[in-house]
């Protein structure tokens, strides 16, 4: 499994807001914030989708807690197999 970077929540938020209004490629902010370009395109996709202008996708605090619930299930089933 690859390694996550996490980068620090000030950095996503300033990335996003020069990415949207200045029209400039996501490739040109990313490289001058430092980020990588596929980071700072998830990061606009999950805004668009947390802001609904894209109906029908997840929200941030929705995945969290789907994934959440996926790892406390798999915990289970574990404990169901020991049993």
């Amino acid at each position: 499994m690859p390694a996550q970077w996490k980068y620090p929540d000030e950095l996503c938020e300033r990335a996003i807001c020069e990415s949207r209004p200045s029209g400039r490629p996501v490739t040109h902010v990313a490289r001058d914030l430092g980020i990588h370009t596929e980071a700072l395109r998830n990061w606009a996709r999950q805004a668009e989708v947390d802001q609904a202008s894209q109906p029908g996708l997840l929200i941030s605090t929705e995945r969290t807690e789907l994934t959440q619930l996926r790892k406390e299930i798999a915990e289970l089933r574990r404990a169901n197999e020991i049993l």
